[in-house]
């Protein structure tokens, strides 16, 4: 008599949690080098697997940014405000650029939330006298 003991008790394993762990990492490890194109095109293959993760989505608006592509850089901005609305300095690049933009309303919106969140923030009242307010 064979006795099968503890065979389904067993937790099933994603392979995909795995490998989105190593795309994470690797998506990392990209962007620390500065390969933006690289990082992009995994980041963007990365958000299919797993749609809200912040840092993914915080991280492609900054390559956005710094590569002046306002536009876009916000839609990652919002994306990942969706997932946390208190990040400061999500909202900072968002307003930055917004300022880019010319829409100084929508900057100075983000500076109105990020003084709600961070009074003491530095950044803030060097933007909003930058936008005339």
């Amino acid at each position: 008599m064979i006795i099968l003991v503890g065979l389904f008790n067993r937790i099933a394993r994603d392979p995909q949690l795995k490998i989105n762990a190593e795309k994470f990492k690797k998506f990392k490890k990209l962007v620390k080098s500065k390969k933006y194109p690289e990082a992009l095109k995994l980041g963007l293959d990365y958000l299919e697997k797993v749609p809200y993760n912040h840092d993914v989505l915080f991280t492609l608006g900054g390559i956005h940014y710094l590569k002046n592509n306002y536009h876009d850089a916000i839609s990652f901005f919002n994306r990942a405000l969706e997932t946390g609305d208190s990040d400061v300095e999500v909202l900072l690049l968002k307003a930055y650029s917004h300022q880019k933009l010319q829409e100084n309303q929508l900057a100075i919106d983000c500076c109105k939330k990020i003084q709600v969140l961070d009074p003491k923030n530095k950044s803030v009242p060097d933007l909003l006298s930058k936008l005339n307010f």
